[in-house]
């Protein structure tokens, strides 16, 4: 099973039908619940979902700080990427626009979750906030015209983070980016 930390993002719903459509079982948690519970659930896999607000991320943190006792794959998405990024040191700032797009991304590394993609993919994102210096020991995935680091992946653990909404309609191949990280979970 792989767990969403609801950070209160309008999208939340849609990640969990497009892993039910992939056929991975999900569900979508409180970003509240306490650690003990998440491990209990014994998941294979954890996405932090988008959200408003990075100072109202529960125990995503916590699962950072603890990541050795899970040791799973986790996927960050939009606030979930961001939180990721600043957890590692990285720096988080205002975009250039405060609105939702449509923008083109170049792929500058296939990796695991990008595996079978196209180098260009028109994603759906906001740009509120981003990533704005990546983390010490992050490499860069993908970027855009309007943002430098659309995607990013820790250098030595399975850990990713997107500046798109792969679960919205208007990202092209968006269940792509889930099919191959559920498959990185073992879950496909």
């Amino acid at each position: 099973m792989i767990i969403i930390m609801d950070n209160g993002g309008q999208y939340v719903h849609r990640i969990w039908r497009t892993l039910r459509y992939l056929g991975v079982e999900a569900k979508i948690i409180p970003n509240t619940t306490p650690l003990e519970e998440i491990k209990a659930m014994k998941p294979k896999g954890i996405i932090f979902s988008g959200g408003p607000d990075i100072e109202k991320t529960g125990n995503c943190s916590a699962i950072l700080d603890h990541y050795d006792e899970f040791n799973v794959p986790i996927l960050g998405i939009c606030l979930g990427h961001q939180l990721i990024a600043k957890y590692f040191g990285g720096k988080v700032g205002r975009g250039e626009k405060a609105e939702y797009s449509l923008v083109e991304i170049e792929i500058l590394e296939e990796n695991d979750i990008f595996r079978g993609l196209p180098k260009r993919l028109k994603v759906w994102e906001s740009h509120m906030d981003e990533v704005k210096e990546l983390p010490p020991g992050f490499k860069l995935l993908a970027k855009s015209e309007t943002c430098p680091i659309e995607a990013m992946k820790h250098e030595e653990l399975p850990i990713y983070g997107v500046q798109f909404h792969p679960e919205v309609a208007h990202t092209e191949m968006g269940s792509d980016v889930y099919r191959n990280f559920a498959q990185l979970c073992g879950e496909l």
